[in-house]
């Protein structure tokens, strides 16, 4: 099986192997197992990720070494100073090339390395996987309290909008009214429990100024949503606006900062699709 890849390059002259190894050590490369005896001298430098390329039809008009690396105009800065104490040696300046990225290209003696740098801000990233956000076919119940039903409404109304846009039938939400904050993890556990949904959205709304228990309340609301979640395995979208004020409520509501009932939404059928795709589902 294969363990990885060597390049192995001959530098004649021994000053100039000497200042070679002090540049790549400066430059960051991990120093890997080198050797020495009476016929020469080996140093290693080892990186994350090792690459064969192999190439016909054209000449590569890159250097036979290439190095990628990030924040490659520090990195040209950082060689620059070396290259001022180097005899011999020529620094190109960093270029567009056809391949979506940046190149500079840094000679020594006959070894001549690029460094380069990718232009696709998802180069190199591990495919995630995420959900989707279409709730075609999917079930919600929707948990929305009567305290402080000026804020509520309207975050019940953003989480409609946002599972009718994005497929959700409306036989298949389904619309849950309890006195307040305190009661929704009650009724989210008992929707859960019963199965007939695939996700849940908690809204409320929450305010300082109106009484005295106010964190006590908002953490076991959060506690036992989380807990229902957990237990049952049942989205549960977190909607429950926490204010200092009824203004900074109203602007969390749709008037200046986004409809959090609408983001809630957004993530319940997003996690729904998610699971799905976890679960080895469509």
């Amino acid at each position: 099986m294969i363990k990885g890849i060597t390049v192995v390059e001959s530098v004649v002259d021994g000053n100039e192997f000497a200042r070679l190894k002090e540049l790549f050590a400066s430059l960051g490369f991990e120093a890997g197992k080198g050797w020495k005896d009476a016929t020469g001298e080996g140093a290693a430098f080892v990186a994350p990720l090792g690459n064969l390329e192999l190439v016909t039809g054209r000449i590569p008009a890159v250097p036979r070494i290439l190095v990628e690396a990030t924040q490659l105009d520090h990195l040209h800065a950082a060689v620059t100073k070396r290259v001022a104490e180097t005899p011999d040696a020529t620094l190109s300046e960093v270029a567009a090339t056809h391949w979506n990225s940046r190149l500079f290209t840094l000679t020594v003696g006959s070894l001549e390395v690029g460094f380069w740098q990718s232009e696709n801000p998802l180069h190199g990233v591990v495919p995630a996987v995420e959900g989707e956000l279409s709730a075609e076919g999917m079930k919600f119940a929707v948990i929305a309290t009567r305290w402080n039903t000026v804020i509520t409404d309207r975050l019940l109304q953003g989480a409609l909008d946002c599972l009718r846009r994005s497929g959700a039938a409306m036989s298949d939400i389904e619309v849950v009214r309890v006195p307040g904050a305190w009661e929704i993890p009650n009724a989210a556990r008992t929707i859960a429990e019963a199965g007939k949904v695939d996700a849940i959205v908690t809204l409320g709304c929450l305010l300082r100024g109106e009484t005295a228990h106010y964190e006590a309340i908002y953490t076991e609301v959060a506690r036992g949503i989380g807990q229902s979640q957990q237990e049952t395995g049942v989205p549960h979208a977190f909607g429950v606006l926490t204010c200092e004020t009824l203004e900074q409520a109203l602007d969390r509501a749709g008037l200046k900062a986004g409809n959090k009932g609408f983001e809630a939404a957004s993530a319940a059928i997003e996690m729904v699709s998610l699971q799905r795709k976890l679960k080895g589902g469509v």
